[in-house]
């Protein structure tokens, strides 16, 4: 009986533990049933993000801030990483949006102010267009978390974002974990490496080549190494690495970084038109294939047509809105197959009838090229061998660079 007793007791005491470690049993198990899947399976590529056991221990007890968007994904599952870090009981006390918005809506370019996150309640703030300074913001937590997808380009403004909160956290000593992911243009370095500061902008921040052969943790050392950051400071800096994924390999990204980047061959195009924006021809925004079509409203241009209207977070800025538009169809192209190239750009250039009206926005090319020099090769006639033969000795020494901060096997 006094058996029988204790055993009921046992049970008794074992249900209540259970219960009152349900909701902490709940939090966690996202974290253990990943660690598990992450560990079993060695040919998934695992984003920093995905490696749980690697940073949530350093979150515990601390006040922490973040930087993400859509892309700020978890597992196969793409949970949030906001609602992760939550579910884990981080003191999470606000958010950093990038361009285009935590959400990833918001048009290209478009500023936008503070703002609450409508699913979590979240804080948001902004380091993109006028509000570049949170010193405040940033004085309130002891972790800042980076976790962005970027494209591989230099002109993508993911990238100077990572710079801003590199440059807040090395000025108020707080410790950044930058949770990598892979770079789907990581098999290729090219075009020209920016100089002069009068070409540096949101699109054009870093002295690297225009296609710089990076992920966000390697370039975060190089900012670092190189002291980029204001007065030579060094950020407190922490990566996170990508595991089973190296420079030669191809990356589909699970989620569109930015409304105009809806599939992997627009984001392995876009390293090739995104130079058009300094142009009025058209890279197919406010259509449904954005930076897979190319035309301008002169059927000199070629016969596939397209007429630009509005979808979803291209609306305000569209070139070519409402008209018809001759041009290229790139739609059949094969992703693995695209690199960096100038002969689109070329190819409009010379069949422009009135050449003198092709550049509409120079300025802009400029910046986006990081030099004035690809535009007045272009007007020269130059052939793409010539402008390439110009950029060799800079790729060579950036290349060089560039080696002393990779984290992944290169693709030379």
């Amino acid at each position: 009986m006094m058996k029988h007793t204790l055993l009921k007791l046992t049970f008794a005491v074992s249900f209540l533990a259970c219960i009152c470690c349900g909701k902490s049993l709940r939090s966690t198990q996202f974290q253990k049933q990943h660690t598990k899947a992450s560990s079993g399976d060695a040919d998934r590529i695992a984003t920093g993000a995905d490696q749980l056991s690697l940073y949530l221990p350093q979150l515990k007890g601390k006040k922490v801030g973040i930087m993400g968007n859509q892309t700020s994904i978890v597992g196969a599952e793409k949970k949030h990483l906001v609602d992760v870090l939550l579910e884990n009981q981080v003191d999470l006390k606000f958010a950093f949006a990038p361009e285009h918005g935590f959400r990833g809506d918001v048009e290209r370019g478009e500023k936008f102010g503070n703002d609450v996150d409508q699913k979590t309640g979240l804080p948001l703030f902004t380091l993109y267009g006028g509000n570049k300074k949170q010193d405040s913001i940033v004085n309130s937590i002891d972790v800042m978390i980076f976790d962005l997808q970027d494209v591989g380009a230099r002109f993508y403004t993911y990238i100077t974002s990572l710079h801003r909160v590199m440059e807040l956290c090395a000025k108020h000593h707080k410790k950044l974990i930058v949770l990598d992911r892979p770079n789907p243009n990581g098999d290729q370095v090219d075009g020209p490496v920016r100089h002069d500061d009068k070409f540096k902008s949101d699109v054009s921040w870093h002295k690297i080549a225009m296609i710089h052969g990076l992920t966000i943790g390697e370039l975060a050392q190089m900012i670092n190494g190189e002291k980029w950051l204001e007065n030579g400071r060094q950020a407190d800096l922490q990566v996170v690495k990508v595991q089973n994924w190296d420079h030669t390999k191809m990356y589909t990204l699970p989620v569109i970084p930015s409304p105009s980047l809806p599939n992997q061959l627009s984001v392995r195009l876009y390293l090739s038109l995104c130079l058009f924006e300094g142009t009025d021809i058209s890279v197919g925004r406010g259509t449904d294939w954005p930076f897979q079509v190319l035309g301008y409203t002169n059927p000199v241009y070629g016969s596939f047509t397209f007429t630009p209207g509005e979808r979803h977070g291209m609306s305000k800025h569209v070139e070519g809105k409402g008209a018809v538009n001759y041009g290229v169809d790139l739609r059949r192209l094969v992703p693995e197959e695209q690199k960096f190239t100038l002969k689109y750009l070329l190819d409009f250039y010379q069949k422009t009838p009135n050449k003198s009206t092709f550049f509409a926005r120079p300025e802009f090319f400029d910046k986006l090229a990081g030099t004035d020099q690809l535009r007045k090769q272009i007007i020269a006639g130059k052939s793409e061998t010539e402008i390439r033969a110009s950029w060799l000795e800079d790729l060579k020494a950036y290349k060089e660079m560039r080696k002393r901060y990779l984290l992944y096997p290169d693709f030379e």
